[in-house]
């Protein structure tokens, strides 16, 4: 990764030769992307929503799996906050294992494909020659598999699978594909980096390939990497609710965002909270993850005009 320089920047080192501290780029980065308010509004709306999923049952003490005869398709009352749905079970407990159940998913379909990909992309870019070229037609004959196909094979209990929960299914299923598009960008990247001279230095003093990959190439593309992760959490989580959507995605007893919106889709005017309270959590959810990803961009570009009032302050220091 380049070094960067900006105002915020500049006032960091200033402050810093006055007491001979050196300044990481970490630190230069966290600091940017505190200043995007932006982004910082999305952090704590997934974060209030990660908590929700993980400690809102104890704000009903109703669950998922209980019943009340009494409210069977009651709107939202002191009994029920949000209302029950057609079956008599308390919203905000399907909601919270739904969001539970679609963070989940994201976190890990985004975090582990994120590292397929880096380890995928910059073994082709540095062994090169035949080792590449088997390598990219592996990754561009995947590319070609059509994914809802696979999906909704994998998810109807084909192939053996039948006796896995369809949340692990779906989750095996996203990270078959959701690596492959960032492995080819990494192998471009990576090729960039096999000239840089520390590259061929350590090649020719004999590090291992498998140090030169973590040590040299990863480090150099973790912007990218980074980014990836938060776009991946949010494609996981918009393929989850998609394929759930139209039934060949989570199913019953499982519950997620998805399967919560396909439900009451067909019930808009009977049922209003059962479908307008799933999918604004999904817009939250989604859309804080957007804002994070924003906010993680204009933090590593260097050339980017998001850095608040550090700007202001700067031209203050500049004119004194």
């Amino acid at each position: 990764m380049t070094n960067i320089i900006d105002p915020i920047a500049e006032i960091d080192e200033s402050r810093a030769a006055d007491q001979d501290v050196v300044i990481g780029k970490s630190r230069i980065i966290f600091r940017r992307f505190m200043r995007n308010r932006t982004a910082v509004a999305g952090l704590f709306i997934f974060l209030a929503l990660f908590l929700f999923s993980l400690f809102g049952g104890f704000l009903t003490p109703w669950d998922k799996d209980t019943i009340d005869p009494l409210n069977i398709g009651m709107g939202p009352s002191p009994d029920h906050f949000l209302g029950t749905s057609q079956a008599g079970i308390d919203l905000m407990a399907l909601i919270v294992e739904g969001t539970r159940i679609s963070i989940f998913i994201g976190l890990i379909v985004g975090g582990v494909s994120v590292l397929i990909s880096a380890v995928y992309g910059c073994t082709m870019a540095f062994f090169g020659g035949k080792v590449d070229a088997v390598m990219l037609f592996i990754l561009e004959a995947l590319i070609m598999m059509p994914a809802i196909l696979v999906v909704a094979v994998a998810t109807s209990g084909g192939g053996g699978l039948k006796n896995l929960p369809s949340w692990l299914l779906l989750i095996i299923v996203l990270l078959f594909f959701s690596w492959m598009g960032t492995a080819r960008l990494v192998r471009s990247l990576s090729m960039s980096l096999m000239q840089r001279d520390y590259v061929k230095a350590a090649k020719y003093m004999g590090v291992p390939s498998r140090k030169i990959v973590w040590r040299h190439l990863v480090p150099n593309i973790g912007s990218l990497l980074v980014l990836d992760f938060t776009r991946g959490i949010t494609g996981a989580v918009l393929a989850e609710v998609a394929f759930s959507f139209i039934g060949i995605g989570i199913k019953l007893p499982d519950v997620s965002l998805g399967v919560l919106i396909g439900q009451a889709t067909g019930q808009v005017s009977s049922f209003p909270w059962m479908f307008w309270v799933p999918l604004t959590v999904m817009f939250l959810l989604t859309g804080s993850l957007a804002m994070m990803n924003d906010g993680l961009r204009d933090a590593f570009d260097p050339s980017s005009s998001s850095i608040g009032r550090a700007k202001t302050k700067t031209a203050k220091k500049t004119i004194k």
